[in-house]
């Protein structure tokens, strides 16, 4: 009970320095486009944004817990078992954050032992911050919240893909299959709304019914996933078995009243 409370007081302290860092970046975003006409011109003019906002953050969390690893993409790929790890992405949503769209997110996520325990993502120009503790729960803007009870005919669900899945042939051929599947399915609309955290989130307070994603991701997915298993979410592979970060080649988020159907309809073409 005291560690639940010592994390629950950290949480707070890392959702203000995530904020900090939010601030610094829409400070810095333009309302137009970034005028890049090539992938290296686009990935310069985000670097030059994006290394100042990771480093504040590095330096910020790592004076919260200095005992804390950080994450870097090759050891995401194979998340540690032991120690502690932080997971995080200064802007989350880097594509949207270029074109001046809201649709971005900071966001930072704890591993201990190998799962997350504390995350928190936060979407400035949205106004929406998500916190969540392993055990007590999962909150937007303080608020606690829950899933949606909305049936399947009526669900808004959303899909994303990594940001690697050209490198998976066969996770690339069923982002076609899963989305033609769950359309056909008779969802009222299948949308992707940005950052992959957040809309994973989103199916926690209700924004979003549910999320699914074909492929390895489990540094876009962790701290979204906290939060909506905390929520009261169902968080699992494509077939209902606990989601693995480092090995489930598919994610599914959603509530209980629609996650088995959902499963049955991701299964069958997995």
């Amino acid at each position: 009970m005291e560690q639940l409370i010592t994390e629950i007081e950290q949480a707070a302290q890392v959702e203000q320095v995530v904020r900090e860092v939010g601030h610094l970046l829409a400070e810095r975003q333009s309302a137009e486009p970034i005028a890049a006409r090539t992938r290296a011109e686009a990935l310069a003019a985000f670097g030059a944004l994006d290394r100042p906002a990771t480093g504040l953050l590095r330096e910020r969390l790592g004076a919260l817990r200095p005992q804390a690893g950080w994450l870097t993409d090759e050891l995401a790929t194979a998340l540690p078992a032991d120690g502690e790890w932080w997971s995080c992405d200064a802007t989350d949503g880097a594509v949207q954050y270029l074109l001046g769209l809201p649709h971005w997110a900071v966001t930072a996520t704890l591993l201990r032992e190998g799962r997350a325990v504390l995350a928190v993502v936060h979407a400035p120009r949205l106004g929406a911050t998500y916190t969540a503790v392993r055990g007590a729960g999962a909150r937007l803007n303080g608020r606690r919240i829950r899933p949606s009870e909305r049936e399947l005919a009526v669900a808004v669900v959303a899909t994303s893909h990594p940001p690697t899945i050209t490198e998976e042939p066969d996770a690339l051929r069923r982002v076609g299959a899963t989305t033609s599947a769950v359309i056909g399915a008779g969802v009222l609309a299948v949308r992707n709304l940005g950052p992959t955290a957040l809309q994973v989130a989103q199916v926690g307070s209700g924004h979003l019914d549910a999320f699914w994603e074909c492929g390895l991701d489990a540094p876009n997915l962790l701290g979204g996933a906290l939060i909506a298993a905390e929520a009261g979410a169902r968080v699992t592979d494509h077939a209902g078995r606990p989601w693995q970060p480092s090995t489930s080649t598919g994610f599914l988020a959603a509530p209980v009243g629609q996650h088995e159907a959902l499963v049955r309809v991701l299964g069958a073409v997995a």
